[in-house]
């Protein structure tokens, strides 16, 4: 028992690789989450406002599908919490880093499919589904290029 509390009371060693990778993660995460999460807030209202009642069929559609992927982007951006609240201290940062990895890419993917869905339908009620269809592409080819082509693209030398 004294030495599970003296290894409790022990400080993670920053130098650690994996502990290095779980606080850039954690960075990370915040953003997303914060993005994800007020964009989850917007499309909870939505419902609620007076006007919501005169969009189309299709409309819904495209609502109802944005919203279950932010809350499916939010259940897995915020996911990392909860593993590494069930696996602190058990000697697992290297496990930890590599589910908050797979968690966060899968989230972002939802995250993307959310904004575009968001955001053609803003336009789409706004503009009509002519201007829609042009910004929500537009929207969609700038996060792709920005969030996974562009990384691909540029990959700094190995020191």
């Amino acid at each position: 028992m004294a030495d599970d509390d003296q290894h409790r009371d022990q400080h993670p060693d920053p130098t650690d690789p994996w502990h290095r990778r779980y606080g850039e993660q954690l960075q990370e995460l915040r953003v997303t989450q914060t993005g994800v999460q007020i964009l989850f807030a917007f499309l909870l209202t939505l419902p609620f406002q007076a006007g919501f009642g005169k969009i189309t069929g299709a409309e819904r559609h495209l609502y109802v599908f944005s919203f279950v992927a932010a809350a499916l982007a939010a259940a897995l951006l915020i996911a990392p919490v909860s593993y590494h609240r069930l696996h602190f201290r058990h000697g697992e940062k290297p496990e930890i880093v590599r589910a908050t990895h797979v968690l966060a890419l899968v989230g972002l993917v939802f995250e993307l499919l959310a904004i575009v869905g968001a955001v053609y339908l803003v336009l789409d009620v706004v503009t009509g589904s002519r201007w829609a269809g042009i910004g929500g592409s537009l929207i969609a080819a700038v996060y792709v290029f920005l969030w996974y082509i562009l990384p691909m693209i540029y990959k700094p030398k190995a020191r």
